[in-house]
């Protein structure tokens, strides 16, 4: 494999486990968000495996709202995005759920405010983490 696409990879896997944080971060904090394990160590990999269908819910799903839902958007100055973050995390909540990965979100507010916490958390996360050099 190439250079490039190792460090793509690695980057990738270093975002997966920082997002994965982040998802503990709400889990620890929201009432009625859940994570459920027999070990710390299924706990961490069903975080895993919930951030990842975190990331793809982002990557298919929410341009796809976001689009449907863009007059929303203009009226109400882009908080309707709140919302569109809110039912993002939901709907990674139900799918965890669905394929018992131990991700549990207990209705809208919980995912509202568990949706803030991985933002602001993924935010400080990019913060702190360097950046990659851009080549000429």
């Amino acid at each position: 494999m190439s250079a490039a696409i190792l460090a793509a990879m690695f980057r990738f896997l270093v975002r997966l486990v920082l997002t994965a944080l982040a998802l503990w971060l709400a889990a620890a904090i929201v009432d009625g968000i859940n994570l459920y394990g027999d070990t710390a160590g299924a706990r961490f990999l069903s975080l895993l495996l919930v951030a990842l269908i975190f990331t793809l819910v982002n990557t298919l799903v929410k341009p796809i709202v976001m689009m449907v839902g863009c007059a929303l958007y203009v009226l109400t100055l882009g908080l309707f995005g709140l919302v569109v973050n809110a039912l993002m995390f939901w709907l990674t909540g139900w799918v965890s759920e669905k394929l018992s990965l131990g991700f549990y979100v207990d209705g809208f507010w919980p995912a509202f405010w568990g949706a803030i916490i991985v933002w602001l958390a993924m935010w400080v996360m990019d913060l702190l983490t360097p950046r990659r050099e851009v080549e000429a």
